[in-house]
């Protein structure tokens, strides 16, 4: 094999689903290629494999934590690294707008990762068409869902590469067994429920409590926010108003959730836009029923377009009140999609699709 660069770009390491892919995605990587570089803003690299060399500002010259400046700051990084390598070849998954600009004048191959559906930033007209011009020029563009491959094709005329987020359920499994000390549930005889993601818009966790709020009153519900976010005091203030102090709950993110996960009757999903949702196949993996927005990508096929769990229309907290009392009604009816789910999730194991990076990074790499 060639020793040629791969410099893999991600301005923010922020602990959602993109850093855990990110995080499982390169130490592979690093196994497979020689010379492995990463160019990031962020300090939270100690998951990291120790072949990966980091190009980064130590924490003391950095003046301005913000999400924006880490990206201006890292594209000034690739911009430094490509001019004397310009070779390279380029894994982002993150900011890929600025990513492939830089790469377009240094005249660098890139593979642009996509992680969230075009419905979620690309309603910007000005935008659409940016992306729709730039998008052209990466050797490939990898998406991780099909819905989101017709998306692609349909938004910006690109035939994108589907490799699904890979799943380890061994690991899963093993990491759930983690003792909780505190008590999380309160009343045994409730319907446990669970949200895990980011406190931003695209989770519309107010949905979600305006669903609490119709059931509350008549029925034995209890909610565990999991996350961390611009969103959190205004989450908090929608439950003090409306009185559900009670019934939900909310602690900061979790580098492990498996544990609180498996401690709930079931997971609910309620953004407005995603890629491919981790949490639904670590719920599934874990045997938890869900309740999940039909927002675009990836819920559907998860769910085998409801088959394998309960689906809902983006926003409508009314029908995803009725859908909580009908599992809290119908638990067993509902474990049996579960199963019915938990049979299908071969196609996102995660030996094959951390292969399929390897592979498709390695003909680009040597054409």
């Amino acid at each position: 094999m060639k020793s040629k660069k791969l410099i893999i770009f991600i301005p923010s390491i922020e602990g959602g689903g993109v850093e855990k892919n990110f995080f499982l995605i390169s130490n592979y990587l690093a196994q497979k290629f020689k010379n492995v570089n990463l160019i990031t803003s962020s300090l939270d690299t100690k998951n990291l494999d120790p072949k990966i060399k980091i190009i980064t500002t130590k924490q003391n010259y950095i003046l301005n934590n913000s999400r924006l400046f880490k990206i201006l700051h890292s594209m000034f990084l690739l911009a430094k690294e490509l001019f004397f390598n310009s070779q390279s070849v380029v894994l982002s998954f993150q900011a890929n707008f600025y990513a492939i600009l830089i790469c377009k004048i240094f005249n660098t191959k890139i593979i642009a990762r996509s992680n969230a559906s075009p419905s979620g930033w690309s309603k910007n007209k000005l935008k659409h068409n940016a992306f729709k011009l730039l998008l052209k020029y990466p050797k490939a563009v990898i998406v991780n869902s099909l819905d989101f491959k017709k998306e692609m094709k349909k938004e910006f005329n690109v035939n994108s590469e589907c490799i699904f987020n890979p799943l380890n359920k061994t690991k899963i499994l093993k990491l759930s067994k983690k003792k909780i000390s505190k008590k999380i549930f309160k009343q045994q005889s409730s319907l446990k429920l669970i949200s895990v993601g980011r406190l931003v818009d695209q989770k519309d966790h107010l949905t979600l409590l305006k669903a609490i709020k119709i059931i509350s009153p008549k029925y034995k519900i209890e909610l565990l926010i999991i996350g961390r976010g611009i969103n959190k005091f205004k989450i908090k203030r929608f439950i003090l108003d409306n009185k559900l102090t009670q019934y939900v709950k909310i602690i900061n993110f979790k580098k492990n959730p498996y544990p609180y996960i498996k401690l709930a009757d079931a997971l609910i999903l309620s953004s407005k836009y995603e890629g491919l949702p981790n949490v639904l196949l670590e719920a599934l993996t874990l045997g938890k029923p869900i309740i999940s927005s039909n927002c675009p990508t990836g819920p559907r096929e998860i769910l085998l377009n409801g088959k394998g769990g309960l689906l809902f229309k983006v926003g409508d907290y009314k029908t995803l009140s009725k859908k909580i009392i009908y599992m809290k009604n119908n638990y067993n009816k509902c474990i049996h999609r579960t199963k019915f789910a938990q049979k299908r999730l071969s196609r996102y194991d995660e030996k094959i699709n951390l292969n399929r990076y390897f592979k498709l990074i390695f003909r680009i790499m040597n054409k």
